[in-house]
């Protein structure tokens, strides 16, 4: 089973995602909260496999619910859903530890593959974000011959794990890629978060971009 718990302001939208939840047999809902008070209230001990947010919430930014959880709770997975997709929206939850980015009028049918695709360790991006994405990181890449060095200590085989996950492979995916056991992926994945001081799929990503690592 994965848990689930839905962070939404918006009443028809709980509602609709909490249906969802309740029809999946591999899904359990772990909470439903509409504002950021009662949702770090509910992480205060124990956290979901994974969380879905919007980040305008009444009473706050769901982005400082993505840090607090990331940090606190790092094995949750966290999505965003949300109808916010300017680059500050977007960086800001991605730097804060989101590994999943859904805007509501792109919501696909399936949504129940979106949540067992990112617990698998994919990173379900909208297409209008993924593109917008792409094109800062375009923009932003240093020609090859002036390609920053490696300060980060990162390894050969760490940067090849890490490139692998930016092509949004699972951690089984790559195990079997480079034909070594998923434990030593976590082992490899964990000591690339160390070194880049992040806490996340995504912002592990991001970080590297930024360094031209990948």
């Amino acid at each position: 089973m994965i848990t689930v718990m839905i962070v939404e302001d918006d009443p028809a939208f709980l509602t609709r995602f909490c249906k969802i939840i309740a029809s999946d047999a591999t899904l359990e809902l772990f909470a439903a909260v509409a504002d950021l008070g009662s949702a770090r209230q509910a992480i205060s001990k124990s956290a979901p496999d994974v969380l879905l947010t919007d980040l305008g919430l009444p009473d706050g930014s769901g982005i400082d619910l993505i840090r607090d959880t990331s940090q606190r709770h790092p094995a949750t997975d966290i999505m965003v859903i949300t109808v916010f997709g300017d680059e500050e929206h977007v960086l800001g939850a991605i730097e804060a530890g989101a590994t999943g980015y859904i805007l509501k009028d792109s919501i696909p049918e399936e949504f129940v593959g979106l949540i067992t695709q990112l617990r698998a360790g994919g990173s379900p991006i909208s297409p209008g974000i993924a593109r917008q994405l792409l094109k800062r990181f375009q923009h932003r890449a240093d020609p090859p011959d002036e390609k920053p060095a490696d300060t980060t200590g990162l390894s050969a085989r760490e940067t090849e794990v890490l490139a692998l996950i930016a092509k949004g492979f699972s951690f089984a995916e790559i195990a079997r890629l480079l034909s070594i056991s998923p434990h030593t992926v976590t082992t490899h994945v964990k000591k690339i978060y160390q070194k880049l001081a992040v806490h996340s799929r995504g912002e592990a990503v991001y970080e590297a971009s930024k360094l031209g690592l990948i």
